[in-house]
C-alpha cells in the first residue's frame, strides 16, 4: 500500500516538473535537438534499471525490518550467493557496455563541426559574442543583426563562432547543441529547424554582470522568401558595420536592443577574430625590434666609450709629451743662457791653455 503511494506521488512529481520543459531541451523543433532528446531519455532509462531496483529495495529493508516488528527477525543463514554475485557484476558490466556502444555512436553522428546531410543549401552566419549581446553576420547576404537571428526553416544553418571578450556558450536549447565562443578562435555548430517559429537562444556560461541580459530571438522563417524579406528589411532599416561602428557596438552594454546593420565591411569576422593575435605578434615584434635596437645602442656605447677613452688616453699621453717638451725647452734656454761665450781659438791664438780648461770646466758644471 505504501509503494502504490509513493509510486503515484513520484508520477505526479514527474509531470509537474515535466510540465515546465516547454521551450528546452526536451521539447526540440530541429533534428539535432530531437536526436538529443533521444539520446538522453535511452541514457536515463539505461541508468535507471540500476538504480530504481537499489532505491525500491533500500525502501523495502527499511520498511521491512524496522524498530518494533518483532515477527521480522533478521537471521540470514547463508554467507556467499552465486546468483547474487552474478546479478551485482553482470547487470552493471551489461549497461555500461549498451552506453558506451550508444554513446560511441551519437558523438560522432552529432558531432557539432560535422555538417548536416541536406538538399538545402546551408546558410552561414558568423557569431560574434560581445559584452553582453550577441552579434550575427551573414556572410552572403551583407547584412548583420544585434540579439535577432534568422534562417529558414528546414535549411541546415552553418555557425562560424567567436568571441570578442570573456568565453561564452552559444545555445538555442529547442535546436540542439550549445557550444563555446573563445576570442582568437572560431568555433562551429551546425544546426536546423524543423518548423517555423521563434525560439530563445541564450549564453550558457557567466560572462559578468550583463550576463543575465545575453538573450537573443531565433526566428525560423516559414520559407526562404520570408527569410530574403527580412534580409530585405535589414538593409533597408539598417547602418553600415564598419570598424568604428563595430567599435562603439562593442562597448560593454546590458540588455541591448535588437540593432540592424544593413551593410558589413568585407572581411569582418575575421579582422575580429585575428585583432588579438595581431596585436600580440606587432607586440611581439616591436618588442623584438627594441630589444636589438636596444642591444645595438649598447654596442655602439660600449665601442663609443671604448673610442673615448683611448681618443683620451692619446689626449693626455699627448698633452703630457708636449708638456715634457716645454721643460727640456725651458731647460735647454736657461742652459743657454747662463753659459758663457768660449773665446774663439783664431782670435787669440796667444790664449793660455788654462784658461780654456777653466772656461771648459766651468761650462761642464753648469750644465
Amino acid at each position: 500500500m505504501l509503494i502504490r503511494k509513493l509510486s503515484k506521488a513520484a508520477i505526479a512529481a514527474l509531470a509537474l516538473m515535466l510540465a515546465g520543459c516547454d521551450g528546452g531541451v526536451l521539447d526540440p523543433k530541429g533534428q539535432i535537438g530531437i536526436d538529443e532528446k533521444h539520446l538522453i531519455i535511452v541514457a536515463t532509462l539505461l541508468m535507471l534499471i540500476v538504480v530504481i531496483p537499489v532505491i525500491a529495495m533500500t525502501l523495502y529493508f527499511a520498511w521491512k525490518y524496522r524498530d518494533g516488528r518483532d515477527q521480522e527477525i533478521y537471521a540470514p543463514k547463508w554467507a556467499h550467493s552465486t546468483a547474487i554475485e552474478t546479478v551485482v557484476w553482470i547487470v552493471p558490466i551489461v549497461i555500461v557496455i549498451v552506453l558506451g556502444v550508444i554513446t560511441w555512436g551519437s558523438t560522432h553522428d552529432l558531432d557539432p563541426y560535422k555538417p548536416l546531410d541536406h538538399e538545402a543549401k546551408p546558410v552561414t552566419v558568423e557569431v560574434v559574442s560581445l559584452d553582453w549581446k550577441w552579434l550575427f553576420i551573414y556572410p552572403e547576404q551583407g547584412v548583420a543583426s544585434v540579439n535577432e537571428l534568422a534562417f529558414p526553416a528546414n535549411v541546415p544553418v552553418n555557425f562560424k563562432i567567436t568571441s570578442d571578450t570573456a568565453m561564452n556558450s552559444f545555445f538555442i536549447p529547442q535546436l540542439g547543441s550549445q557550444i563555446y565562443s573563445m576570442a582568437g578562435m572560431t568555433t562551429k555548430l551546425h544546426l536546423i529547424a524543423n518548423e517555423p517559429g521563434t525560439f530563445d537562444g541564450i549564453s550558457a556560461n557567466y560572462s559578468g554582470a550583463g550576463f543575465a541580459g545575453m538573450k537573443f530571438k531565433a526566428i525560423a522563417t516559414q520559407t526562404p522568401a520570408d527569410f530574403e524579406a527580412w534580409v530585405a528589411k535589414l538593409k533597408q532599416q539598417g547602418k553600415k558595420l564598419d570598424s568604428a561602428a563595430y567599435a562603439t557596438l562593442a562597448k560593454p552594454s546590458e540588455y541591448n536592443p535588437v540593432e540592424y546593420f544593413g551593410s558589413v565591411s568585407k572581411g569582418m569576422f575575421d579582422q575580429i577574430v585575428m585583432q588579438y593575435m595581431h596585436m600580440d605578434s606587432h607586440e611581439g615584434m616591436k618588442s623584438h625590434e627594441g630589444m636589438d635596437m636596444h642591444a645595438g645602442m649598447e654596442h655602439m656605447g660600449t665601442e663609443h666609450t671604448s673610442d673615448m677613452a683611448d681618443m683620451k688616453g692619446m689626449h693626455d699621453m699627448a698633452h703630457m709629451a708636449g708638456e715634457h717638451a716645454m721643460e727640456n725647452t725651458q731647460n735647454m734656454a736657461d742652459m743657454d743662457s747662463s753659459t758663457p761665450s768660449v773665446p774663439s781659438l783664431t782670435q787669440d791664438s796667444s790664449t793660455e791653455p788654462s784658461s780654456l780648461e777653466h772656461s771648459s770646466t766651468h761650462k761642464v758644471e753648469a750644465e
